[in-house]
């Protein structure tokens, strides 16, 4: 197996990066964020490794990233190499363990068809590749976002998720505000000005599109990191739409949605398009820890929104993963393997 670590400025230029390098089978195993600025990416080819020349050695960030891939990430995937933890590709078996998770007939079939086309004796590396080609993925950087307007179904857990991101933005030493533009709901605000105190951020409430536009500049002026928590809608029905799209156009504010995992694939499906057209420009997907069935997941995973982050807790500690190509490939194939 070919293993390679890439240096770029976004992800946008790595994935670029990776496959004028290493081809279109090449697959994105890990990434984070470099001291220095821009985004480390390893990714792997099913080939083997040829010498790099000596004025490719890796800069000392890359040193570090290497360490910290080689003691966690790659030594699994070594060690973890024996007959009987590897998967020979095979397209039934594939198509198989994908109905399995209930993904949506389209979805399986593009995929499974994708996996065959990269000629990867392993048939999770075969289908990460695959997954590689469709996914999205755009992590939101509290450090540099201004203003958050989360949107999504009743349940889909908005108010968490604002819990979540605020204390990663507060972990990064940004002032943070939490804004509720549902005072009317249920005990809402009361949830919000209790996670607002454990991570010692400002609380505010907007009943009105004015009112949060209002609140948002000024919290922006200040270079306040804004969250905004909504009232839970169906974004599928018309009238619930109409109401909601005013406040999506709140100037300034990226609109993110908020879906369940614990659902019908095309369900999701169907909201997340939903979602789109009111202009969310990225997706959180939570309940991963409870779902037993990645089908909704791999739906949000693909969709034509890029995915920001899932989450796999309702607690507010337990953070927000960035999934990857062979994360969610494994996810789907555990069942096949255990098998063996």
């Amino acid at each position: 197996m070919q293993l390679r670590t890439f240096l770029a400025k976004d992800m946008k230029e790595a994935l670029a990066t990776v496959r004028a390098d290493m081809g279109p089978e090449a697959v994105i195993i890990g990434s984070e964020k470099a001291k220095s600025g821009g985004v480390l990416v390893r990714a792997a080819l099913d080939t083997p490794e040829k010498e790099a020349p000596a004025e490719e050695t890796p800069a000392a960030p890359v040193a570090d990233f290497e360490t910290h891939y080689r003691n966690g990430l790659l030594r699994r995937l070594r060690t973890n190499d024996t007959p009987n933890s590897r998967l020979s590709f095979d397209r039934a078996a594939l198509i198989a363990a994908l109905n399995k998770h209930r993904l949506p007939d389209g979805l399986a079939h593009a995929l499974a068809e994708s996996a065959a086309k990269a000629q990867l004796t392993d048939m999770t590396l075969a289908l990460a590749s695959a997954l590689d080609k469709k996914l999205r993925i755009q992590p939101i950087d509290v450090e540099a976002a201004g203003a958050l307007l989360l949107v999504g179904p009743n349940g889909a857990g908005k108010t968490a998720v604002a819990a979540k991101i605020a204390a990663h933005a507060r972990l990064a030493g940004r002032r943070t505000t939490l804004i509720a533009s549902d005072a009317a709901g249920a005990g809402a605000v009361a949830r919000l000005e209790t996670f607002a105190r454990h991570l010692d951020c400002a609380v505010a409430t907007a009943e009105t599109t004015p009112e949060l536009a209002t609140l948002v500049a000024g919290c922006l002026a200040k270079k306040t990191f804004v969250i905004v928590d909504t009232a839970g809608f169906d974004p599928r029905d018309g009238k619930a739409r109409a109401a909601f799209a005013a406040l999506a156009q709140t100037p300034k504010v990226e609109a993110v949605g908020v879906v369940s995992v614990l659902s019908d694939a095309e369900e999701i499906a169907e909201i997340v398009e939903a979602l789109a057209s009111l202009g969310a420009r990225r997706l959180i997907a939570t309940g991963a820890d409870l779902a037993r069935r990645a089908g909704a997941l791999c739906a949000v995973a693909t969709a034509s929104i890029p995915l920001a982050h899932i989450t796999r807790s309702p607690f507010v500690a337990g953070g927000l993963d960035i999934p990857t190509s062979l994360s969610l490939a494994r996810l789907l194939l555990d069942e096949q393997r255990s098998a063996q």
